[in-house]
């Protein structure tokens, strides 16, 4: 199917047909594959619980709106455009908007009557929803203070650049097994996810060629979570776009394509080693071998942007996270005044979900953080409010059994109102189905959403606990405790309890993935 049309194809069928005749016009092949080439999905139906996630098919549990994904390589964005998004949000999405931990934003309540109206306006600020979803190579996930940051490596923005306008719409990319990740940092917070991407250049310095890039591969998550693997080389900023393209055809060339739960490149990187894709990466597509680079050493401390920082020209750049992304259309507009106002409208996402404003001026740093405390957006938020992060869960995603986004707002709400604070990070991840959006292997608490039996045997939602995930140093999917699930209902409870377990019984400078690894069972529950 993918092979006779390509995805994007459907674009001008939306704007020639389906925008005319509505959603019954739209042909179930068109619906559900070819539209993620748009940046479109069918959102879940409201009138649906999560026992039925399991029991109807797709077209059951669809609904005739559409989430829209708007796609931020790089997590660049400016005030202009960002006033863009906030307006389509407030006219055709029902206010909504998230931020995503690829950086993009989503929107839901899209009518397939208005795309066309919204990609016009997109596209007059240089935006687009295409390659959002899909079999395709997704956005690429970038340092948010490429060019900016004052401890960056390099800058690899012109790599980025390159990949998303002159090597990414080569249609020979638009028909992949399956969806491809891509990460590019120069930042020596090593800020993208690395470890769990398909491909990821990491900045480094060579002792002797100097600032560069050392290359991962084969990661992802799910129901079969695999980390990446260094391909033992280093890459200069000029021959980024060419690995890319390299690593990306071998995919497209050698990957699973019969068998579906397969096609990642993850499971190429398994059955091959890292050895035999480097020889077949230098020898059959790029033509000529590649530099051999030593591992970089892991980054300290946290690799978000929260807070007040410095950049390279001396002027400040500033990062709040809204809790897990979540926010609302006439926000976005407000926000992109207060970049204009207090710095120059240049604005960047992050993969922690977070929002950061550029070149500020030190001396207006005071007068922001009062503007964004008023907009409920701290530079200093509690441990449990800059960590905690979810999927989109039961209220618009077919896959999801539980509501995750709303519960870790509320989640996190309730322990800084009993806890107050926490000296350590604390990494909790909220997932509406075993498919880890939000990374729930890799998280200090990680819920992946089950259906489970309450005290009084009533079926209700609720969450498989799997505790002491961590990437960074001594990345690792941490310990499930078998058998042990605890309810919507009482997830407060739980974590309260844990988090109250640990500092009570730590050791000095223990981190809380380091006592859950030798806490006994019981502890735990």
């Amino acid at each position: 199917m993918k092979a006779e049309d390509a995805g994007v194809a459907v674009a001008q069928r939306v704007r020639d047909i389906y925008a005319l005749q509505g959603f019954d016009s739209i042909p179930a092949n068109d619906l559900a594959p070819r539209f993620k080439w748009i940046g479109l999905y069918t959102q879940r139906r409201q009138d649906l619980d999560g026992e039925q996630t399991s029991i109807k098919s797709n077209a059951e549990l669809q609904d005739h709106y559409f989430m829209m994904r708007i796609r931020l390589d790089g997590g660049v964005v400016n005030s202009e455009q960002l006033t863009v998004i906030g307006e389509i949000s407030r006219d055709f999405a029902c206010g909504t908007a998230d931020f995503t931990d690829r950086q993009n934003v989503q929107l839901h309540w899209i009518r397939i009557e208005d795309v066309p109206e919204i990609w016009d306006r997109l596209n007059s600020v240089g935006l687009s929803t295409n390659f959002g979803c899909g079999d395709v190579p997704r956005v690429i996930l970038g340092s948010p203070v490429a060019g900016v940051a004052a401890d960056e490596i390099i800058d690899a923005t012109p790599a980025i650049e390159e990949i998303k306008n002159n090597r990414l719409p080569k249609p020979e990319y638009s028909n992949l097994p399956r969806k491809f990740k891509t990460a590019i940092s120069g930042n020596s917070r090593q800020d993208v996810t690395h470890e769990i991407q398909d491909l990821s250049f990491i900045g480094v310095r060579h002792s002797e060629h100097g600032p560069g890039f050392d290359v991962w591969v084969g990661s992802g998550l799910s129901t079969n979570p695999m980390l990446a693997q260094r391909l033992g080389v280093f890459v200069s900023l000029d021959e980024v776009p060419d690995v890319w393209e390299g690593i990306v055809s071998i995919f497209r060339d050698y990957g699973y394509r019969r068998l579906r739960n397969r096609a990642r490149l993850k499971f190429l990187v398994a059955d091959w080693g890292v050895e035999k894709l480097r020889s077949v990466l230098e020898n059959d597509y790029l033509g000529h071998p590649l530099r051999d680079g030593a591992e970089p050493p892991v980054a300290p401390g946290y690799r978000d942007h929260i807070g007040v920082h410095d950049q390279q020209d001396g002027l400040k750049y500033v990062g709040v996270k809204p809790t897990v992304g979540h926010t609302e259309g006439r926000q976005l507009i407000r926000l992109a005044e207060l970049a204009d106002k207090f710095g120059s409208g240049r604005i960047r996402t992050t993969p922690n979900k977070e929002l950061l404003f550029l070149d500020v001026k030190p001396g207006r740093v005071p007068d922001l953080l009062h503007a964004l405390d008023n907009e409920g957006l701290s530079a200093k938020p509690s441990s449990f409010r800059r960590d905690v992060i979810s999927c989109t869960g039961l209220e618009f995603c077919k896959l999801a059994l539980v509501v995750t986004k709303q519960r870790a707002i509320r989640l996190a709400d309730e322990l800084e109102e009993r806890l107050g604070d926490l000296d350590v990070p604390l990494k909790i991840s909220l997932n509406g189905c075993p498919n880890s959006c939000a990374r729930t292997q890799l998280a200090d608490i990680g819920l992946k959403g089950q259906i489970v039996t309450d005290q009084d045997g009533n079926r209700v939602e609720g969450f498989q606990v799997h505790l002491g995930g961590a990437l960074g140093f001594h990345p690792d999917f941490g310990r499930k405790l078998r058998g042990h699930k605890v309810t919507s209902a009482g997830l407060a409870d739980y974590v309260e309890r844990l988090v109250t377990k640990y500092k009570a019984d730590r050791n000095k400078g223990e981190q809380f993935r380091e006592w859950v690894l030798r806490a006994p069972d019981e502890d735990l529950q």
